[in-house]
């Protein structure tokens, strides 16, 4: 064996980005930070869709040159729904012109793409072992949970969960806690943060790095406004230039978990 065989294999490096809602800017933006960072593969963690534009979002990704998995959120699972003729009723009400709109949008190659997406994605690594994406919990694209959450709640909810890390998002904040010996992280969202404004997501080697990745919001909001999207002006302004603080939405989504 040579010197340079004995020499220790590269981590596997990890790129989980959620919740990316037909933000096309934001997107191009975070796969052009992740091909300068080595990444060896990328998880979408769902909520690909929907978004302003849903069918160029979902053709970036699947034309991505590093290798990529996709695990389906509430998104896709409300605009399957649609595409079979069901009321998406997991979703508020308001929210429905909105899945109809965008299931128009996508085409028949489209539907069979997100039909074949899982629930949950498990991954052995050697630097962090076993790590389990999700969507909202490993049970559900819809429950809510977030950094306030009490240890209970979360044992609760990973009760069963055979993994060292839990990776989610859905409730579009970031964070990085433990309960008991699972690790649970929020990789944030892409396409509609909430807090500072950016393109939040995650790396995963030989340690776990939150990232947010800067770029030209008010030309992102621009494009977006000049897409037939039903609430785009509303978009540009509220997800991409001026988000909720993260107060607001921890208050948000206290109410509905109780």
């Amino acid at each position: 064996m040579t010197k340079q065989d004995a020499s220790p294999a590269r981590t596997e490096v990890i790129a989980a980005i959620y919740d990316i809602h037909g933000n096309l800017p934001a997107l191009d933006a975070v796969l052009t930070e992740i091909q300068n960072s080595s990444v060896d593969r990328i998880i979408v963690g769902g909520d690909v869709v929907p978004g302003p534009m849903p069918r160029e979002t979902l053709h970036r990704l699947l034309q991505c040159e590093i290798p990529i998995d996709f695990i389906h959120g509430n998104g896709e699972v409300a605009v399957l729904q649609q595409l079979s003729g069901q009321r998406p009723t997991a979703i508020p009400e308001q929210v429905w012109p909105l899945i109809e709109w965008t299931a128009n949008q996508l085409e028949p190659e489209d539907h069979n793409v997100l039909r074949v997406w899982p629930k949950t994605l498990a991954v052995a690594t050697k630097s962090l072992g076993k790590i389990l994406f999700c969507h909202a919990t490993p049970q559900s694209e819809t429950e809510i949970f977030t950094r306030l959450s009490s240890d209970d709640r979360l044992r609760a909810i990973l009760s069963g969960v055979d993994a060292d890390i839990v990776v989610c998002g859905h409730t579009h904040m970031q964070f990085d806690r433990r309960v008991d010996n699972v690790r649970v992280i929020n990789a944030g969202s892409v396409g509609m943060p909430f807090g500072k404004p950016g393109a939040y997501w995650l790396l995963l080697g030989s340690d776990v790095r939150l990232r947010c990745t800067d770029y030209d919001r008010e030309k992102a909001a621009a494009k977006i406004r000049a897409c037939d999207y039903p609430q785009a002006e509303q978009f540009a302004d509220t997800n991409i230039l001026n988000p909720p603080s993260e107060e607001q939405m921890l208050e948000v989504f206290s109410k509905s978990a109780a």
